[in-house]
């Protein structure tokens, strides 16, 4: 459905982004995933039409949009801040960009009806000053305002980043569902690696203008690409040479030496379970108490490697005692 080929953005000598080719499916939950700075915020305000190319075409349906206004393009966006109107009611704000259009009265009083009982916002809220709602209510009414005006795309910039954790939480459930309900194709932008694993039906993770993996959220977890994909996304372990000797000594997958390997924090085990995994001593050398589990620090050869252990109300290890890991070779990653 939209199809960036060959984009290049540039702020002054600033190359923003460098050759984008991408491709999202009609009703896909698709994620912009990277730090600050590597042009997935960017990427984003290029497809609704704040940001020209310096080069490249991007195509909607098969329609080249590069050099249409972004009014005309038909795309909803929802800002970080939301940028709803402080002094406006509910029913205002979500009625705003109809009474821009000039809809008339009756179509923009069913049209803002019908949305707010579809994104849960009852009749009661609707009358309520914006800006005496919760932080979740608000998102929704956002997400209203952008959908009542039935765009072809939701574009959402970092949504969540402005409320506490556990309330991101709730709220990802709610996104997703909407989305879900909807059938709209979303495109999200976020730093957050969990908001992307649990939201996404894929993942593009961005680093310094261009990007370094396309894929769903179970290939960008298990069979990263890149060392920067790997370590950005969810907590990793790095093997150096001394380590990978070891490995190869017992392994029937060989490694190369020369190259750092990487496994996921909770691939390292402290038990045994197959007998297709490595063996390693470690020195239990610092622990992190944190309710659900417990993340033990390791030295083996100098290298600082950690593991989890689900809380069981007792500690299993003692600082530096001398204990057994365990790995698979399968899940060691080298590039």
């Amino acid at each position: 459905m939209i199809r960036f080929e060959d984009v290049v953005i540039k702020y002054d000598d600033f190359v923003a982004m460098k050759d984008l080719n991408l491709e999202i499916q009609e009703g896909e939950f698709f994620t912009l995933l990277g730090p600050s700075g590597c042009g997935k915020t960017t990427t984003l305000r290029t497809l609704v039409g704040f940001v020209e190319t310096d080069s490249g075409r991007i195509y909607v349906d098969g329609e080249d949009i590069t050099d249409l206004p972004s009014e005309q393009r038909n795309i909803g966006l929802v800002f970080q801040s939301y940028a709803l109107f402080p002094t406006m009611n509910v029913y205002d704000n979500i009625a705003f960009g109809l009474t821009v259009k000039k809809v008339a009265a009756k179509e923009i009083n069913d049209r803002v009806l019908d949305i707010a009982k579809q994104v849960d916002l009852s009749d009661e809220q609707l009358y309520k000053n914006v800006s005496t709602l919760s932080g979740g209510q608000q998102q929704r009414v956002a997400i209203a305002r952008a959908l009542v005006l039935k765009p072809r795309i939701l574009c959402l910039d970092e949504p969540l980043s402005n409320l506490d954790a556990k309330l991101r939480g709730q709220l990802r459930l709610e996104l997703k569902k909407l989305q879900q309900d909807f059938g709209i194709t979303t495109i999200y932008v976020t730093h957050d690696q969990e908001e992307a694993l649990t939201l996404s039906d894929r993942v593009a993770v961005f680093d310094h203008g261009r990007i370094e993996q396309v894929g769903t959220p179970h290939e960008i977890y298990n069979k990263s690409q890149s060392e920067f994909v790997c370590d950005f996304i969810g907590d990793i372990n790095t093997l150096n040479e001394h380590i990978i000797d070891e490995i190869n000594k017992v392994s029937p997958k060989q490694f190369d030496r020369n190259k750092n390997g990487f496994v996921r924090t909770e691939r390292i085990l402290s038990t045994c379970k197959t007998d297709d995994l490595i063996c390693i001593q470690a020195k239990v050398v610092d622990r992190e108490y944190n309710g659900t589990f417990t993340k033990y620090y390791y030295d083996i050869h100098g290298e600082m490697i950690k593991n989890l252990e689900i809380n069981d109300g007792s500690i299993s290890h003692s600082m530096n005692e001398i204990v057994s890991l365990y790995v698979n070779p399968d899940d060691i990653m080298q590039f």
